[in-house]
């Protein structure tokens, strides 16, 4: 049986999700399964959980726990796949950094994690760390597979693709609920029928088919679209939205608040949460994959200083991730005992890649998932360096990617503006030098557009400083 090593297994939500998928999963059941951290408190949290799950599955997984640096190499020893889920820096200091300092200089962010200045300083401080990690499986586990799910996904799985010799995909939450929620949000059903093909690059990777029993269903998606963004389209009683949205799938009770807040704010402002996907669906012609709040930061047209207005009219959520990070460490300290204390916890196999890339490497049955993989002629006008996100064959051969040719050429040029700022963050970290840093957010689509090259200088300088020794040295 396999050995799986987590990597940053004190994020406990995302921890019950992949290694419970995979102990829900005959191929892996038992499996060894190794938790290494750098906080102990979160690690034991994490053992705690899974023992649970796993005594309640009959204990036929193995469990074992690695506490810090010194014990990284061992927790990687033999290991046939690695899952990475780090966060280099944490909520505090590096996130609040992340967005603090910007805004003293004029520049707001949604979420920071991906593109603009805070997802370059993200990847800044987490490639190093990556880099050590590969140094280490490459010496005791050569041959295992690292499935990266740590954001800036196209920074890091690129890095790890270009810089050293691992096996590495990249795994993002975005590919298999792209089409299945712009349908929903439009009234209109989905199931197992509809289908549906993506690429481009990872959170901006376009939704270049979407048929049911060989109709187009882009004309009647585009024409509610346009309704929907308008605040005229008709989403029915409360019970009919709710209905049509969660299509049967019972989902906890906080999340149907949400989705009756969402109604209300629709209702009494013609306003939701997927206004700037919609808005670039029109101008573009295609879907994208992630989160509305995430795109806006993207491109150069939703936060601007001089349009102030856009803001409430795309409704965009300035500083969402801070939010977040607050909101979820309060839950944590309230509810987190459900989870690390429960002794008749359970689980149920989620939709995450990780397991069902294990399952068909074990087993040789093939499986078809969205992966994040160097562009070796797969999207023919993007750049070849790149880290691009596309529907890719895994069975015992490994991971095969599908060669896409070219995008619409509106698509891809784009994905060049974000595959700029990703190309030169790596080349940041590759040389250690900071005149790639300052081009990398000269050539961000929302720095560039809202700031001079002295005030993005100045700002990286602030950054760089801020960072301390979560950064290495730059020249």
């Amino acid at each position: 049986m396999p050995k799986i090593t987590f990597m940053g297994a004190g994020s406990t939500v995302f921890a019950k999700n992949v290694l419970g998928d995979s102990m829900m999963t005959p191929a892996l059941e038992e499996s060894t399964i190794a938790l290494y951290d750098i906080d102990t408190t979160r690690l034991n949290e994490s053992a705690m959980m899974l023992e649970a799950i796993n005594r309640n599955n009959g204990s036929k997984a193995r469990i074992e726990k690695y506490l810090g640096v010194e014990n990284r190499r061992e927790a990687l020893k033999g290991a046939n796949y690695v899952v990475n889920a780090i966060q280099v820096g944490g909520y505090d200091p590096c996130t609040i950094t992340d967005f603090e300092i910007p805004k003293k200089y004029g520049l707001k962010q949604t979420i920071a994690d991906t593109l603009g200045v805070g997802g370059v300083f993200r990847a800044l401080r987490t490639i190093p760390v990556m880099l050590d990690f590969a140094r280490d499986m490459e010496a005791v586990c050569p041959d295992a597979w690292f499935l990266n799910y740590t954001n800036p996904m196209a920074m890091l799985t690129g890095a790890m693709l270009r810089l050293t010799n691992v096996k590495t995909v990249g795994l993002c939450h975005s590919v298999q609920v792209c089409a299945s929620t712009l349908l929903k949000e439009l009234g209109m059903p989905y199931d197992d029928t509809v289908q549906w093909k993506i690429a481009g690059i990872n959170h901006q990777a376009w939704l270049l088919e979407l048929t049911k029993d060989g109709v187009d269903l882009y004309p009647e998606v585009k024409r509610r679209a346009l309704l929907y963004n308008q605040g005229k389209l008709d989403i029915g009683t409360m019970e009919e939205r709710i209905a049509t949205l969660t299509q049967g799938e019972e989902l906890p009770g906080k999340w149907i608040e949400r989705l009756k807040e969402e109604y209300e704010l629709y209702k009494s402002k013609g306003l939701h949460g997927d206004m700037v996907r919609l808005e670039l669906m029109r101008r573009f012609g295609y879907y994208i994959t992630e989160s509305s709040e995430h795109n806006s930061e993207y491109c150069q047209w939703f936060i601007k200083d001089r349009y102030p207005e856009l803001i409430e009219r795309f409704n965009i959520p300035l500083d969402e991730y801070p939010r977040r990070c607050i909101h979820q460490i309060q839950e944590w300290k309230e509810r987190g005992h459900e989870l690390t204390q429960n002794p008749t916890l359970t689980h149920k196999r989620t939709h995450e890649y990780a397991s069902y890339i294990m399952e068909a490497m074990e087993t040789n049955v093939p499986t078809k998932i969205g992966g994040n993989v160097l562009n070796r002629g797969l999207i023919t006008n993007l750049p070849a360096n790149a880290c691009v996100e596309v529907p890719c064959l895994v069975d015992k051969s490994g991971i095969q990617p599908t060669v896409i040719g070219d995008l619409p050429e509106q698509c891809a040029a784009l994905n060049r503006t974000n595959i700029n700022v990703q190309l030169l963050t790596i080349e940041a970290a590759r040389t250690l030098k900071k005149d790639y840093i300052y081009q990398a957010v000269m050539l961000d689509p929302h720095a560039g557009s809202e700031l001079s090259i002295d005030d993005i200088v100045a700002m990286c300088d602030d950054l760089i400083e801020a960072h301390g020794d979560w950064l290495p040295k730059y020249h």
